[in-house]
């Protein structure tokens, strides 16, 4: 079994049910738990018509090879890849886009955080390069609380190319840098908008800087030279939120 088709946690297991129970191809639930936080899930599950099975600890820990699956693990059809062609649907029917690109994010948790970030945020995309990126895998819905289930996930084949598109389309790409003139706080973040931001410690590469219309950065008074990339986007993104109600 391939570890990409499971999916384990409360969270990420009960938006699954909300956003796409037809995905749900088994489901094991650990041996003699059924409590507040477990019932809400399993009358989820009955209401489509999935029946847990019972599992050992030991034996989910090995199913989602991870401790962290806290008694429910499930089997699942792989989620359809959103590609460019999706990306022009969504800004077919979105007036005012608000989007995430992360350029070379390899690491799970931080797809998984920032995923958790946009979903909070509001953000009706996030784009990753089909290579060098992160992509949805057990740890990361698991890390991502469910956002992984409600924020499309466009991999595309040449990020420079889909953010000149996204230019084409009246979209603003404001990218990260910490050597940037401006900040986000002097930036103008309203509008149809899409922050790039880039691996912790790489930063954009070359052609993704020059690709964006303006570069800001997070403004550091301590010691620390640069944020967590899930932090950061957390920062950037919500600084926008503020600007698009004011």
């Amino acid at each position: 079994m391939k570890k990409q088709e499971l999916v384990f946690g409360i969270h990420a297991v009960s938006s699954l049910l909300d956003h796409a129970p037809e995905r749900v191809l088994e489901m094991w639930l650990m041996s003699g738990r059924v409590d507040e936080r477990i019932q809400p899930l399993l009358e989820k599950a009955a209401a489509v018509g999935i029946r847990p099975q019972p599992a050992a600890r030991k034996t989910l820990d090995e199913k989602a090879d991870s401790t962290q699956h806290q008694g429910i693990v499930v089997r699942v059809r792989p989620a359809k890849v959103l590609t460019e062609n999706d990306l022009e649907a969504l800004l077919d029917s979105t007036d005012t886009p608000f989007l995430l690109i992360l350029d070379g994010v390899t690491d799970p948790h931080n797809l998984g955080a920032c995923l958790r970030n946009a979903d909070a945020a509001g953000v009706h995309g996030l784009i990753v390069p089909k290579d060098n990126s992160a992509s949805i895998t057990p740890v990361v819905s698991k890390v991502a609380c469910g956002a992984a289930e409600t924020v499309p996930l466009f991999q595309v084949t040449n990020l420079a190319r889909t953010m000149k598109r996204l230019q084409e389309r009246g979209v603003w790409i404001a990218g990260t840098a910490g050597e940037a003139d401006s900040n986000i706080y002097q930036a103008n973040l309203t509008g149809p908008l899409a922050i790039a931001m880039g691996a912790e410690g790489k930063g954009l590469r070359r052609l993704s800087r020059e690709g964006c219309d303006t570069l800001i950065s997070i403004p550091m008074s301590g010691s620390v030279s640069s944020l967590n990339v899930s932090v950061a986007t957390g920062i950037c993104l919500f600084e926008a939120v503020r600007q698009r109600l004011g």
